[in-house]
């Protein structure tokens, strides 16, 4: 604690710095190691185009790490991500599996029925008929096929609707049986045989063409004689007395009391009901097409200008027209050559 009780403004005690023993120790060693008057610095210099020597140090250079290098790791970028499997069904694969191949073979048996006829001709199919029967298919249908995928549905509605109404013919003679009335059967009987193969002909296949090759003739035909098989539909649903339909009406006076007229009673009404669900059905068939057909901008001009063309595109219609007017020109002219000539 003697240093702070020194006066800190008094004269130094200490004079000269360099009068410190210990400095002046440290200078005599310097003295004796190196004279400023032997030292040249030229003597040891290089000759041109060599380095200067350097003493080298024997001790090696070393450097302490500061820190512990990062382990190492791959990159993000480098790492591949594997695609996570789906587990999928195996039901699922088994029935698209199954669907392919069915789609397979369709394709295949087309591509042979194809290859088999003659010209590229297309095989008819409808009515399915085996190959051992006397009678063979008289039209060529396949709605997957001939029909766009955005009209297939409403083909196969109407194609649907057209069998419906051959079964509620047929259910209509079987209700003439129970209620043993001649009259039903025999009238079902000329009624399925003559409405089923000409409803297929006479509105069933011009739709068909229609939605094939967006014809307005043929919608114009389908329009016609569908709204005819409509009107006859309803009126079998009605059921007029004597008729040889069972209808609501018919249906409601076979009710009686016994058991069996009971019976009798229900299976009327269920033909009845058919005839209903079948008028209701083509309603709503005419009406959706309709509109569907309306929304195309089609016409009655273009229906009168298809016909126009298809008539005179007919061979058998342009031969006929060219012998019409042979005929007649070959009249006129033997008339004119018959006339005799004024002579003044």
């Amino acid at each position: 604690m003697s240093g702070f009780d020194d006066n800190p403004f008094g004269e130094p005690t200490i004079e000269n710095p360099f009068a410190d023993p210990s400095v002046q120790q440290v200078a005599r060693n310097n003295n004796a190691q190196i004279r400023v008057d032997d030292y040249n610095p030229f003597g040891n210099q290089p000759a041109s185009g060599q380095r200067p020597y350097t003493q080298p140090n024997n001790e090696p250079a070393v450097m302490q790490p500061t820190e512990e290098p990062p382990t190492y790791t791959r990159s993000a970028q480098q790492v591949v991500q594997q695609p996570i499997p789906v587990s999928l069904n195996t039901e699922a694969l088994k029935r698209r599996q199954e669907e392919l191949e069915r789609k397979e073979q369709e394709l295949a048996r087309r591509e042979e029925e194809m290859r088999q006829s003659s010209y590229n001709v297309r095989r008819n199919n409808w009515p399915p008929l085996p190959e051992q029967c006397c009678f063979q298919p008289c039209f060529y249908q396949d709605i997957q096929v001939d029909i766009p995928l955005e009209f297939q549905k409403i083909v196969r509605h109407l194609y649907y609707l057209w069998m419906f109404h051959g079964i509620v013919m047929i259910t209509n003679i079987i209700g003439g049986i129970f209620l043993e009335s001649i009259k039903i059967i025999t009238v079902g009987i000329l009624y399925t045989l003559l409405f089923t193969p000409f409803s297929y002909l006479c509105w069933f296949r011009p739709a068909y063409k229609a939605f094939r090759s967006d014809s307005s003739f043929n919608f114009m035909v389908f329009f016609f004689i569908f709204f005819f098989q409509f009107v006859v539909t309803t009126i079998h649903a009605i059921g007029i007395p004597g008729s040889g339909t069972i209808g609501i009406f018919t249906a409601v006076g076979i009710f009686g009391t016994t058991a069996w007229s009971i019976v009798c009673g229900l299976i009327a009404v269920m033909v009845a009901l058919g005839f209903v669900f079948a008028a209701a059905a083509d309603l709503f068939m005419i009406s959706k097409i309709h509109k569907m057909y309306r929304s195309t901008g089609a016409s009655m001009d273009k229906a009168r200008q298809e016909f126009t063309d298809v008539v005179l595109r007919n061979q058998h219609v342009r031969s006929a027209a060219s012998n019409m007017a042979a005929a007649a020109v070959q009249s006129q002219f033997s008339q004119s050559n018959n006339t005799p000539s004024n002579r003044y």
